[in-house]
């Protein structure tokens, strides 16, 4: 399968996450190092965009595109699996807990859950620590210039 992730320029290259780890984000707390990705590429976008403004985008961000063979685990999360609060804004300390315990078990490679932006779409979390995250490749990264009117 393929999964999405809009980055800027300097982060295109690889999957370290890092980023998620120092600020700690929906589905992980600080310390807590994941990939979030989307499953596709307007989703991808929409999660970048509930962050910037027009004043804050810069131009330099990139789509990159990412293989995930079928052969690596993934454990899916329907929202009738997750707490009531689980798209609140700000994201509350139980969706953090869910992924942190995604991670710490390290049972699966993949973490499939409902985008709390799109709803229908689903973003493809990526555990750095599992033994198959080395499967894991970046097939392309682009150029991804955001179009202003999003933003007005």
């Amino acid at each position: 399968m393929e999964a999405y992730r809009l980055s800027r320029e300097m982060y295109a290259s690889v999957l370290p996450g890092k980023g998620a780890a120092i600020k700690g984000a929906r589905w992980n707390s600080v310390g807590v190092e994941m990939i979030y990705t989307a499953s596709n590429r307007s989703l991808a976008m929409a999660e970048v965009a509930v962050h910037l403004t027009l004043a804050t985008l810069s131009s330099d961000y990139m789509i990159m595109t990412i293989f995930i063979p079928d052969d690596i685990s993934l454990l899916k999360l329907n929202i009738t699996d997750l707490p009531t609060d689980w798209n609140a804004f700000p994201h509350p300390a139980s969706t953090q807990t869910i992924g942190d315990k995604f991670v710490a078990e390290n049972k699966y490679g993949v973490l499939q859950i409902p985008s709390a932006v799109t709803q229908g779409d689903y973003n493809l979390l990526i555990n750095p620590q599992h033994p198959d995250f080395l499967k894991i490749k970046i097939l392309t990264s682009e150029k991804f210039p955001f179009d202003k009117r999003i933003f007005r």
